[in-house]
């Protein structure tokens, strides 16, 4: 048992559910597993599952917790500050995928 540290300029949905949430309401939730260390309070750029960039958003709360089901999880409560434009969300998916996420297919 251990935290893990989150690279602090990313914020990675798994989930299309809580990340339409986050967009058309403004403020969202994400549960990762593990126990994991958000930098609440600091502005991070969100990435679909799809591994795009899409959103500026802060860190408003990170609880880590064992759930019901024995699981280590983590949730991570944040606002959305704004979507990103067509070329802000290119280069910023450019950068995550040489510094986070590995070439892209085809470079």
């Amino acid at each position: 048992m251990g935290f893990q540290t989150e690279f602090n300029s990313v914020c990675k949905f798994k989930s299309e559910q809580e990340l339409y949430e986050l967009l058309e309401y403004g403020r969202g939730k994400m549960v990762k597993s593990g126990f994991r260390v958000f930098p609440t309070g600091q502005k991070v750029i969100a990435y679909t599952p799809e591994n795009q960039a899409i959103a500026i958003v802060r860190i408003v709360a990170s609880i880590a917790e064992i759930n019901f089901q024995g699981d280590e999880v983590t949730q991570v409560e944040m606002e959305l500050i704004r979507r990103l434009t067509e070329e802000e969300a290119r280069v910023q998916t450019s950068l995550a995928f040489e510094m986070f996420f590995g070439e892209q297919a085809g470079k």
